[in-house]
Formats: C-alpha cells, structure tokens, sequence
C-alpha cells in the first residue's frame, strides 16, 4: 500500500519540501498548482451499497448493471455514478486507487501522478512536474534542463549526440566504454556511431568486412545467409565447404573464426 501511495500520489507534486533545486518562481506555481487540483479535483470515492434509486444503474467503467444492495464506489465529484469496487481505477493506468483516493478531469478518474501528467511534463530524471518555460524533449520524454545528462558519467548532453540506454542518455563516450558490443568478426566493440547487424544474440559491424561470409568472404547485408556454429555463410555450399576445408584454412582467414563459445 505504502508503495502504491508513493506511485500514485508522488509528494512532490503536491509539497515543496519534497522538491530539490526550485527557484522562487517555480515554488509559487507548485503551490498555486498544488491548490487549484485540491480545490477543483481532489475527492475520494465512498464504498457503499448501491441504493434503491440506483438499480440497474451501469457501473461508469465497464457499463455493466449494478443492482440495489451490491458493492458499489460513488464518487461525490461526478454526481450519481458508481463503479464497482474492481472498476474504480485510474483511466491512464487503470491501477486500483489506493484509499479511494482520486482526481476527476472531463468525467474520468485519475490517480494523482497521471491527474498532474495531464497539465505538466515531469522530469524522467528526477520524477518532479516540470514548471520551467523550457524543458528537454526526447524519445518520448520530457527532462528538467539541468537534469539530461549522461547516466554514467553526469556530462550535460544538451546539443549533444547521445545514445538511450534502459531509457536514459548516454554520452557517447560511455557508452562505448560500457555497453558497446563486440564485433563478433573484428572484435572492436560497435559504436554509437556504426551501423550494426545482429542475429541469434551476436552482433557484428554491418561493413562488408565484418557482416561477411566467412569461406568467400562475399558481404551479406540485405542478402540470405547461413548460420552454421556461430558463422555466417552466404550458402550451403559454403557453409560445407568450411567443414571439408576446416584444416587448410590460411591465416587470412583468423578473423572470421567462430565466435566465442558461452563458457569463453
């Protein structure tokens, strides 16, 4: 309960203490924000059995019929509506709402974090609402200024290239130092910045060099392929021919060795 409260209803869209680093100006519209939901949206629903009056009525969620005496949730906000107790829900989360607790907007239930949503961008990194005139958009998310940089090393990215990582930016830099994948051809782990294939769980650089086959070296970008011991084949007949051919091979040949087994 305790964790649904602090998901549902975030403090600090509601309290100043909770919020870190506000100017002057952005805590006057925390707390005028704050007050116009309490006063114009805030209520909590009253569990009740369904009166006289009310039978037959259909549940405001999913329309079903609610008769006189069951189980029902009324909210005073939106007038003589009920929902069953398993329907009175979020409408962007649909998550049970905690002690009833809820914010009406255009006839719908809302918890709190997705009520303030409505109205202010929240930050992906430090979960407060966002009351800056500028803010940074990306990848379908919305960051304070100050708070779009690099999960690993803090450099600020605005204006900069950047890669998403579990979806947070990631310099370039780090991410080649941290979660680059190795080209299984070269070895040379794949840049941000390279082009990259990938098949079964194995990358490799998608140059003709690398993404090749490994008997005749055709390259196999855009083409049908064999995967055959962790190698890449432009057919079968090349892929039988490096099982005949597996003790003659030159040394030309080293950088398209199979890939590393689990165990290496």
């Amino acid at each position: 309960r305790a964790r649904a409260l602090l998901q549902q209803l975030p403090p600090q869209d509601c309290d100043e203490r909770y919020c870190l680093d506000l100017v002057e100006e952005e805590r006057r519209q925390l707390r005028a924000f704050s007050a116009r939901r309490r006063r114009e949206a805030l209520g909590q629903g009253l569990a009740c059995p369904v009166p006289g009056p009310c039978h037959g009525c259909p549940c405001k969620k999913c329309g079903q019929r609610l008769n006189k005496g069951d189980p029902g949730i009324s909210a005073s906000r939106l007038g003589d509506q009920f929902w069953h107790p398993s329907c009175f829900s979020c409408h962007f989360c649909h998550q049970l709402l905690v002690d009833l607790i809820y914010f009406q907007q255009d006839g719908r239930i809302y918890c709190g974090r997705h009520h303030a949503e409505l109205f202010r961008p929240r930050c992906a990194s430090c979960d407060q609402l966002i009351f800056m005139e500028e803010c940074i958009e990306a990848e379908g998310q919305r960051w304070h200024l100050e708070h779009f940089c690099c999960l690993e090393c803090d450099v600020p990215l605005r204006g900069q290239r950047y890669v998403m990582k579990s979806g947070r930016p990631c310099c370039r830099t780090c991410f080649e130092n941290f979660f680059a994948e190795p080209c299984q051809a070269c070895g040379d782990p794949i840049g941000a910045d390279s082009e990259e294939a990938t098949h079964q769980g194995l990358h490799w650089h998608a140059r003709a060099a690398c993404f090749c086959c490994s008997l005749c070296r055709k390259p196999l970008r855009g083409q049908p392929f064999v995967f055959h011991h962790g190698r890449l084949f432009c057919s079968e007949t090349c892929s039988l021919g490096q099982d005949a051919s597996s003790t003659t091979s030159d040394s030309s040949d080293s950088a398209f060795a199979s890939a590393p087994s689990p165990d290496s």
